[in-house]
């Protein structure tokens, strides 16, 4: 039992996905020896206490994990605490639930796992399963946050090193959510950030334009106004990390039009979308911000006729993005600097945002690709799976 969870600390360590580690498992209903046997059902428990710790030590998460970490310890009753009360309370002798808190106290203060005999924890029904009490205590960063406690007929030293165990691989989970809380605090500060690196600029020109056409057509500059209050609200709705892909085209093409009433027709777009990405769960103004670059940056300076091509495409169990203009370009050692974060001014911000934020959702390999030399244009490449855990538009 206890090797078999010390197994289970270091594949939860690794950061083997729930739904993987099931379907792996499902794939091996054949498994022979008691021990082989004794193996799969430890890591299929596991796999199902995982998921609801992810979301950090809450009443609901304890509630759906407590079942299954009982299962794990083998024991009558289970019930785990943060540092104020009780959050769940699993299996028999639901009577000693209102203690538990109190069976807690020493090693919430202390930080050490407490083993307690029949005298604090036993009650007057000899038939009552609940007679010792193993408290182990779950951090965070260095810091008591809660206990996991066992309760059963009795407390062996396999059993409390069991329960250890099984304590060490909750405070594990419980990192990993503060991780995922981590990484979403850090997509919505690169959302703001890029937010703010666009407005003004943006509004700027994009009132200066409509205010440009009130007296001399004034039916214009009421659909102009329209068009930019759409786009404006669009990117500054506060709800949700992910779009679909088409509401993202929605808002370029209304950033677009903006764009074509002040340059006229030095500016020519080219859009090849194919129907089927449409759908797709995309990164809240992931495509957008390459588009704005296009213009700001590959445009604005160059005399004459410009051109931006976008392109959706689907590539089997991914979307493929580029957005290419025919502008100035940009050195390419200056743009490699740009995305490592080593020169955060002037053109290619809002790519190096993106970026990021590629990087943070998906991995390393779904970072930007971007394609460019001085007066040779840039061409800029992302790619998004269609499916993802934990990725949605709703």
């Amino acid at each position: 039992m206890e090797a078999v969870v010390a197994t289970l600390v270091v594949i939860a360590v690794m950061g083997v996905p729930a739904l993987v580690l099931r379907r792996v498992l499902r794939g091996r209903r054949d498994l022979g020896g008691p021990v082989d046997r004794a193996t799969f059902e430890t890591l299929h428990t596991a796999s199902l206490a995982a998921p609801p710790l992810r979301s950090g030590l809450t009443a609901q998460g304890a509630e759906k994990a407590a079942r299954h970490l009982r299962i794990l310890l083998g024991q009558a009753a289970l019930a785990i605490t943060n540092a104020e009360e009780l959050l769940a309370w699993e299996g028999a002798g639901g009577h000693h639930a209102e203690a538990a808190l109190a069976h807690s106290k020493d090693t919430l203060s202390g930080g050490r796992t407490r083993v307690l005999g029949p005298d604090v924890v036993a009650c007057g029904d000899l038939d009552c399963p609940v007679r010792h009490a193993i408290v182990v205590p779950l951090t965070t960063d260095d810091r008591v946050v809660g206990t996991l406690t066992a309760y059963g007929t009795q407390a062996s030293a396999g059993l409390v090193r069991a329960a250890e165990e099984v304590g060490r691989w909750v405070d594990a989970q419980l990192e990993l959510a503060d991780l995922d809380r981590s990484r979403t605090l850090l997509m919505e500060a690169e959302v703001r950030a890029l937010r703010a690196q666009i407005s003004p600029h943006f509004i700027y020109n994009s009132l200066t334009t409509i205010a440009s056409f009130v007296r001399t057509d004034p039916e214009r500059a009421r659909e102009l106004l329209l068009e930019f209050a759409d786009f404006t609200r669009y990117s500054f709705r506060r709800h949700g990390d992910f779009t679909t892909l088409a509401e993202e085209l929605r808002s370029i093409d209304r950033y677009l039009l903006l764009e074509r009433a002040r340059f006229g027709d030095d500016l020519h777009v080219t859009l090849r979308i194919a129907p089927e990405v449409l759908p797709v769960a995309v990164p809240f103004l992931c495509v957008q911000p390459l588009v704005e670059n296009a213009v700001r940056h590959g445009l604005e300076d160059k005399p004459g006729l410009g051109r931006i091509t976008i392109i959706a495409e689907d590539s089997g169990a991914e979307c493929v993005i580029s957005v290419e203009d025919d502008g100035v370009g940009m050195d390419p050692d200056r743009m490699r600097r740009v995305l490592a974060g080593e020169a955060r001014s002037g053109a290619g911000i809002g790519l190096a945002n993106v970026d990021e934020r590629q990087r943070q959702v998906y991995g390393d390999a779904y970072g930007l690709v971007v394609e460019t030399a001085e007066g040779a244009g840039m061409k800029v490449s992302l790619r998004v799976p269609k499916y993802r855990p934990g990725v949605s538009a709703t």
